[in-house]
């Protein structure tokens, strides 16, 4: 089969490889489709592993086998066939970390159980992955109305709905989203779907007129000083007061950017008792000065939130599925399997109009 294979820091070549051999209650997962995440692209740009490897982990794809003895619960509840998302990481759910729902630092989380050959690092842009039996829990079947890049777009929605669930909020609440790229349009919508009133900020306005179809009740041009209210029945009340505009403070902010600028300024805009979320901010050693006695006085909480939470697995594709969070408009780009090392540049440096970048086996699901 052919596989984009990692050969060192900004190498990726094109080569044949062996279909990947599947053991008892494994899959064999023909690829569809498989999203450019910003994970694979730091290790791909930096050579942070040590290479060959073959990466793509938003994966999904149709069952071609499935491994002798597949009697096994989960393995019993797919057929070949089956359309299926894929997810790489699932916990043991029994050491400290699980116990404590830390999922992403638990090491059985931390083993990749997706391969297409070599060291396993997801196996997405290859024609065949192997799935292993500690990640079947995680396999989704993709319903016969939705595409295959609506399941590939699991992965990353889970990692965003877990860092929602992080943040102590009411609904009502108000919530800066610093970013609104596919990760930032991604928290504007789930959490507007779970009643907060979303500010989204962005440097481009194609990107701020995109949020305001996601949900954000204000959008502002962090390049400008206008915050304008995305309600069409924005007027004067009869005091002279603007109903909807723009608050102040905010309960909490998200940075969906890995900027110092905007974790300074979420310090000042978020009230006491607020939280700073950092969900960008994967540099090891970046540092950065933090007014202490806003974390211990102001009692502000700074929180980062990182990769998946498979328990919530059912949620985020009854989510997607159903469309309320309507990943569909979010892919913009496609690129087939013989050009992913094109999709690598163009996700690590989108233009403005690139927001998901995909490589696709076929062109539609």
């Amino acid at each position: 089969m052919r596989a984009a294979v990692y050969r060192g820091a900004n190498d990726l070549r094109i080569e044949t490889v062996p279909v990947p051999r599947i053991g008892r209650n494994e899959l064999l997962v023909r690829v569809a489709t498989c999203g450019v995440c910003p994970t694979d692209i730091k290790k791909i740009h930096y050579g942070t592993v040590p290479p060959p490897r073959i990466f793509g982990h938003e994966t999904a794809g149709t069952i071609v086998k499935i491994g002798a003895g597949g009697t096994s619960v989960p393995a019993n509840r797919f057929k070949i066939g089956d359309r299926v998302s894929l997810h790489h990481h699932v916990p043991c759910m029994d050491c400290h970390f699980c116990r404590h729902h830390a999922f992403a630092q638990c090491a059985q989380y931390k083993q990749t159980g997706i391969t297409a050959g070599f060291e396993p690092a997801g196996g997405g842009f290859a024609e065949y992955v192997r799935v292993m039996p500690f990640v079947l829990p995680g396999v989704v079947k993709i319903p016969a109305k939705n595409s295959f890049e609506e399941g590939a777009m699991l992965e990353p929605v889970n990692t965003v709905l877990k860092a929602v669930k992080r943040l102590a909020l009411l609904p009502g609440d108000n919530v800066l989203v610093a970013g609104q790229g596919p990760i930032g349009l991604m928290f504007t919508r789930l959490l507007q779907l779970r009643g907060m009133n979303v500010l989204a900020t962005d440097l481009l306005e194609s990107r701020l007129r995109l949020a305001k179809e996601f949900g954000a009740k204000w959008t502002q041009n962090v390049g400008q000083a206008s915050c304008l209210s995305s309600s069409k029945k924005e007027k004067n009340s009869s005091n002279g007061d603007r109903r909807d505009a723009c608050p102040t403070l905010q309960d909490a902010a998200v940075l969906a950017v890995p900027s110092d600028a905007a974790l300074k300024h979420a310090f000042k805009v978020v009230r006491g008792a607020g939280q700073i979320l950092l969900f960008a901010h994967t540099k090891r050693g970046a540092l950065t000065e933090v007014d202490l006695a806003s974390v211990c006085v102001d009692e502000k909480d700074l929180v980062g939130s990182y990769s998946a939470d498979f328990t919530i697995q059912k949620e985020v594709a009854r989510l997607v599925f159903s469309r309320q969070m309507d990943v569909r408009g979010l892919i913009t780009h496609r690129f087939a399997l013989d050009h992913t090392a094109e999709a690598v540049e163009l996700a690590s440096h989108p233009t403005v109009e690139s927001l998901k970048v995909i490589v696709s086996q076929e062109p539609k699901s």
